[in-house]
């Protein structure tokens, strides 16, 4: 289960830090807000526990961040707006954080850069100087290199998202991302998830496909 209270600490920390010295209304509401979307039926693997997982590894590279906590707001609108059967989610969850962190006291240059950030998440491929966008990648990329039981249960996860999709076009798609990702010179950007990550990440995509193709 996930820890809600725990959460909107978390929340009320990266808003207050995002706000500087202007501060702005009381950030329960908009946490409350976020919390619902994070728990609607639809999602299997992108719930409270990925939310929870993305913030753990912000927190991990929060040593390469140019800002930090900007970086922990885009982690929480990343997947904001979800539905597995739409292609512009991440353009959506953008638009919501436009819209909210103002109104939550946000100034203008951060709320820009938090919708930057999520709108990078449509590709993972921040460039060589995006520090911020660097550690968002890493963050959301990293349940790539969890521990094989950890990462049975993410497939079968994304699985049960895509349950409207036939057995034979699930695997050829999910297929030809492994083969993507397989492709990259690098699945992470920061020194931590290139030493951390890298080699068992690989490992379980290469072990994940080789299972979808037999």
């Amino acid at each position: 289960m996930a820890d809600v209270e725990g959460l909107r600490r978390r929340w009320s920390r990266a808003l207050a830090g995002a706000r500087g010295a202007g501060g702005g209304p009381d950030p329960s509401p908009y946490a409350d807000r976020l919390l619902a979307r994070w728990q609607e039926p639809q999602r299997r693997y992108h719930t409270l526990a990925h939310l929870t997982a993305v913030l753990d590894h912000v927190d991990t590279l929060a040593e390469y961040a140019a800002d930090p906590d900007v970086v922990r707001l885009a982690a929480w609108f990343h997947d904001a707006v979800y539905f597995p059967d739409r292609s512009e989610n991440e353009e959506r969850s953008a638009r919501l954080a436009e819209r909210a962190l103002p109104e939550a006291g946000v100034p203008a240059d951060r709320t820009a850069e938090v919708a930057r950030l999520v709108r990078l998440t449509v590709t993972h491929d921040p460039a060589a100087d995006d520090r911020d966008g660097q550690v968002l990648c890493d963050a959301d990329l990293a349940i790539l290199a969890a521990p094989p039981s950890a990462y049975a249960a993410y497939t079968a996860a994304v699985r049960a998202e895509y349950h409207f999709v036939p057995n034979d076009a699930f695997r050829n798609g999910r297929a030809a991302i492994l083969r993507q990702l397989l492709e990259l010179p690098r699945l992470f950007r920061t020194p931590y998830g290139q030493r951390e990550w890298e080699p068992t990440a690989r490992y379980n995509l290469s072990a994940e496909l080789e299972l979808l193709t037999g």
